[in-house]
């Protein structure tokens, strides 16, 4: 059960009673501890998928009525913010479009995203976010945070990424931004160049063309803030840190069977660490 985040003794306490009557009962006790054990960022979606993978048979639409007869509700992404744009005009080169939309790959570590995305934080601070996206399985490879968004700071995640990236891609790797400054700049053409990289950029204001990496994005701040307030950097930076370790070990997603992104890959047989 650690693939998902569960201790393994609420699996088999509550295999062993779901037999017993009224199995409605039990379905409220298991569905509300996985809610509860998911710090109440699970939806019904989500805890249908969880059920599905202990080997339990629910319809979806009944784990929905469940939640919503207990009034356990997943917290949604209220706070506003504007919405960081790191596009400061052609300071560098342009590269061609190469993924083009085209976000599936059947090859890990062929075709990476990443992108650079502003949190707030309290006594009006700002923490920045930097991950690089696997979209072979939705997995985040490598990432940086800071507190100032400079080049050096999309560079720490680019110096993580290339050991892993020269050492297990079985196919030219192709990794794609949007126009920002950072992925203009010739440190990071350099790099990609040195490493036989291939480099691949939006076309200028179109978030649609890094789609995977918005959505990623969207789900994160969603399940993060949850409505509670402002943390200070240092507390966010540790709760986004957590958050990789459990999206990338334990987020079931459809997509990938309703296995983890890190299950998936080794399941397919590339056994490599992150």
């Amino acid at each position: 059960m650690k693939i998902i985040g569960l201790a393994e003794s609420t699996y088999h306490y509550h295999a062993k009673r779901m037999n017993q009557p009224d199995p409605d009962r039990e379905w409220k006790t298991l569905i509300t501890k996985i809610f509860l054990d998911k710090d109440k960022r699970a939806g019904y979606r989500s805890i249908h998928d969880i059920l599905i993978f202990m080997g339990y048979t629910i319809n979806h639409k009944k784990v929905q009525r469940i939640m919503q007869e207990l009034g356990l509700k997943c917290h949604k992404f209220s706070r506003k913010s504007r919405s960081y744009s790191s596009y400061k005009g052609t300071v560098g080169k342009i590269a061609k479009n190469l993924i083009n939309r085209r976000f599936h790959s059947t090859i890990p570590l062929q075709k990476l995203v990443t992108d650079v995305t502003e949190m707030k934080c309290a006594q009006g601070k700002k923490l920045y976010f930097n991950p690089i996206l696997d979209l072979y399985n939705s997995e985040i490879i490598s990432y940086s945070i800071s507190d100032t968004p400079n080049v050096d700071f999309v560079m720490q995640a680019l110096e993580e990424a290339l050991p892993i990236i020269n050492k297990h891609a079985t196919y030219r790797t192709t990794i794609h931004s949007d126009q920002g400054f950072h992925y203009q700049n010739k440190r990071w053409v350099k790099k990609l160049k040195e490493n036989k990289v291939f480099q691949s950029m939006s076309r200028k204001g179109n978030c649609l063309d890094n789609a995977s990496m918005e959505s990623f994005f969207g789900i994160m701040k969603q399940e993060m803030y949850h409505s509670e307030p402002l943390k200070t950097f240092k507390e966010l930076k540790k709760e986004i840190e957590e958050y990789i370790i459990d999206y990338n070990e334990s987020r079931l997603k459809r997509k990938l069977n309703r296995q983890s992104p890190v299950q998936f890959r080794k399941n397919q047989g590339y056994t490599y660490a992150v």
